[in-house]
């Protein structure tokens, strides 16, 4: 505990690491201080009594990213997601577009370029998304919308827009001008906010409900710290390909004969395979708001039998993870190019010949660590939701009545019903909180090593400068 107090103390004695820690704190409150600014023209009472209604559906994952501003319907209700949603269209584009293909791979040129591309994308997903939003609020009646019209339309447009805007603004000042990403952070924020709330729940539920006992709460302690470390295990993961480089001579240079690696990292797709796996199963809840649904019996338990905790929505949930895993791999790394690069500057595997055969090597270690890395965030997401609302196994068809009335014990019935915790323990969510803490640390802690401070981990350690030979 010294060691990590001594290295929180160690970043205000670095000037410019201190600036950029304060400025990355201060633009991270002013997100959260516009996080109040409601929507001019909306009845917030009415809107956060539909929203109650409608929480398991699209939009409280989206509310989960944007930082309760959808369950408030403020001004930055649109959050960062058109920002995230711009980035991956173009990066799903890159493979498919030879110009963005060619810019990818033209440094810090083509990156800038991209990045351009991606705030004009972005702006133009916001319009259409609150277009969307002003008029399906118009349309929901209830008394939402104070005073519908084509006056509440522009003003919603011009509203979400301009705080999607200044959002992204945020982030890539952070990114430039701070430390850590920009982006993950305002995210990393929107969800670490419920920890209040989630403290005062927890302590409701003992101390004055005492709706939880005190082996509830071990197991719920212990469950979060294995989850903690479980993500902290795999994504540090990688499996390392040895690679050999031939020795070359070059005018009267012998250049090569080194070994290194390739490291291919377990989860490489992030969270990414888990936010679309997610927003396509929210997806069927949200149009069980729609009128006209509820009067197709059929359609309507159809759709309810993929609903949040239920047996064919975590069968779905795990299917999804998988396949967006392998597909989200398949477009960031190409083993043949990797292949074809590494003989071209003299590289092999050892033990397997160059060329097609590397690129083969490489697809079948890539395919059994994207399996892992799938189950693993399969595993990562299911375990908090079963501690939430567990399974509903007695809404099976034929059995369900039998697996109701077998499971009977308090124990037991929490396989069904979970121990209803409503906080951000959520797999997505910690996944996210996890990895941008990790993140945002590495970058802290290169900075105190490179000024021969000493790090967070042990395995840092302080670098010692050149000391005078007089004196004690």
């Amino acid at each position: 505990m010294g060691k990590l107090l001594e290295a929180f103390a160690n970043i205000f004695r670095v000037p410019d690491l201190r600036k950029r820690v304060l400025f990355t704190l201060g633009l991270l409150a002013v997100y959260r201080l516009g996080g109040h600014i409601p929507t001019p023209g909306i009845n917030i009472t009415k809107w956060e009594t539909f929203f109650q209604s409608a929480s398991g559906s699209i939009f409280g994952f989206f509310d989960m990213f944007a930082g309760g501003n959808i369950r408030r319907l403020t001004i930055f209700a649109l959050g960062i997601m058109p920002y995230i949603t711009a980035s991956i269209i173009l990066q799903l584009m890159t493979v498919v577009v030879p110009t963005l293909e060619k810019l990818s791979k033209e440094g810090e040129l083509g990156r800038r370029k991209i990045t351009q591309w991606t705030r004009y994308l972005t702006i133009i997903l916001s319009v259409l998304q609150s277009l969307g939003i002003a008029r399906g609020l118009m349309s929901m009646g209830e008394g939402i919308v104070i005073n519908p019209g084509w006056g509440f339309t522009m003003l919603t447009v011009i509203s979400l827009t301009t705080g999607t805007a200044f959002i992204m603004w945020l982030g890539e000042q952070i990114s430039d001008r701070g430390i850590g990403n920009g982006m993950s952070l305002i995210i990393f924020t929107g969800i670490v906010v419920g920890l209040p709330n989630a403290i005062a729940n927890i302590y409701n539920n003992i101390f004055v409900t005492h709706e939880w006992n005190a082996f509830t709460l071990i197991v719920l302690l212990a469950v979060m710290i294995a989850v903690v470390a479980f993500i902290v295990l795999v994504e540090r993961g990688e499996r390392r390909i040895p690679v050999q480089y031939a020795k070359r001579v070059v005018g009267r240079k012998v250049m090569g004969g080194q070994s290194t690696h390739m490291p291919l990292k377990v989860n490489a797709g992030g969270v990414i395979p888990v936010i679309f796996a997610s927003s396509i199963l929210a997806f069927p809840l949200t149009l069980l708001q729609v009128a006209w649904v509820k009067n197709v019996p059929w359609l309507y338990a159809t759709l309810r039998s993929i609903a949040h905790f239920e047996p064919l929505y975590y069968v779905l949930f795990v299917a999804g993870i998988i396949f967006f895993c392998f597909f989200y791999v398949s477009i960031i790394f190409n083993p043949n190019e990797a292949a074809d690069n590494m003989r071209k500057y003299g590289g092999f595997v050892p033990g397997i010949r160059p060329g097609r055969n590397t690129a083969d090597y490489m697809n079948q270690i890539l395919t059994k660590i994207t399996v892992v890395g799938g189950i693993y965030l399969s595993i990562l997401c299911i375990i908090p939701d079963v501690m939430m609302g567990g399974i509903k196994l007695n809404h099976l068809p034929l059995i369900g009545a039998w697996i109701d009335n077998t499971l009977t014990s308090a124990h037991m019935r929490f396989l069904l019903d979970g121990l209803g915790v409503s906080f951000y323990f959520g797999g997505t969510s910690l996944l996210i909180v996890v990895g941008v803490a990790m993140d945002t640390i590495n970058q802290i802690e290169a900075q105190l090593i490179m000024r021969h401070y000493e790090g967070f981990t042990p395995r840092s350690g302080r670098i010692r400068g050149r000391r005078s030979t007089f004196g004690g």
